[in-house]
């Protein structure tokens, strides 16, 4: 399965059962927590979110709404005997941030907790069926988006016809990634004879704090989802431009002209008691737009 729950769909102060902003992503049984806002561990027991399967967290940048439960997750985790390794992903001042905290407390981790930096764009994990890049955003502060996508072959095995053709299954593999077949007696057997097009890799970009930019277009172009902040309604452009943040139509123009299939938006100022005005609004510019509502898992 590859989806997205969310934790927290509000800006900087919790207001109106809002919590700030955290989602998980779960892509090939591996759950990446993405972002950790104050009170992520409740809303992870509310919509019961294993900890036991989170062994990587993301964290976009350093203003609180963004990493101020971290702390507590990771005590959390040691308090219950975690054992597997924690990676945690990063501005570089987070590991000193998150080291002083244990420090002054004293506090030994049954597990071990490995700092990866994020200083500059590129691919985080490579693994053999998914990789996880991160990208620059337009914010404040140094802040990264993070852009998730399967990896799949090329081509699928066509099983009655590679064994009509005689194709062992030892080369199926290379079935897959698009070679052509030699008999024995020197016959080709076509590829396309043997194979039918595999399906297309599913990608999935988190956008995190930031301006209306379009230096993001290659980043998240034709994603099948994507997340961008609307932490404003759009008569406040003004306002959005000035605290490096965007409003619904930004988003919404911005999915449209990177071609993605669907937006996911959040990040709503406190400001707003109801957000059915968001919706609407971004529905306008990008048709396929649904609010990230906590406690949702959106399929991707």
């Amino acid at each position: 399965m590859f989806a997205v729950t969310i934790l927290g769909n509000n800006s900087a102060v919790p207001a109106f059962d809002r919590h700030p902003t955290s989602q998980v992503v779960t892509m090939d049984g591996h759950n990446f927590l993405v972002d950790c806002g104050e009170g992520t561990q409740i809303q992870m027991i509310n919509y019961k979110i294993r900890r036991s399967k989170i062994s990587h967290i993301l964290i976009s940048h350093l203003h609180g709404d963004h990493y101020f439960g971290l702390i507590g997750l990771i005590n959390s985790f040691g308090l219950l005997s975690h054992q597997q390794d924690l990676h945690v992903f990063g501005p570089s001042p987070l590991q000193q941030i998150i080291e002083l905290q244990l420090s002054v407390a004293n506090t030994i981790l049954p597990f071990k907790l490995i700092f990866h930096t994020i200083n500059q764009e590129g691919v985080l994990l490579d693994e053999e069926k998914f990789r996880v890049r991160c990208f620059r955003t337009n914010h404040r502060i140094e802040c990264y988006g993070f852009h998730f996508e399967e990896k799949k072959k090329p081509r699928r095995i066509n099983p009655d016809n590679a064994k009509r053709f005689e194709v062992p299954s030892s080369f199926y593999e290379r079935l897959q990634n698009g070679e052509d077949y030699t008999q024995k007696n020197g016959t080709v057997v076509k590829n396309e004879w043997v194979t039918d097009p595999g399906t297309k890799p599913k990608s999935y970009a988190y956008c995190a704090d930031t301006k209306y930019d379009e230096t993001l277009i290659p980043h998240i172009e034709g994603a099948d989802m994507i997340y961008h902040e609307t932490t404003y309604l759009d008569n406040l452009r003004e306002r959005a431009d000035f605290r490096f943040h965007s409003t619904t139509k930004q988003a919404a123009l911005l999915a449209k002209k990177a071609g993605v299939k669907k937006l996911l938006i959040g990040h709503f100022s406190s400001k707003y008691d109801t957000l059915e005005q968001f919706e609407a609004e971004a529905r306008e510019v990008f048709p396929d737009t649904e609010l990230a509502i906590e406690g949702v898992a959106y399929t991707i």
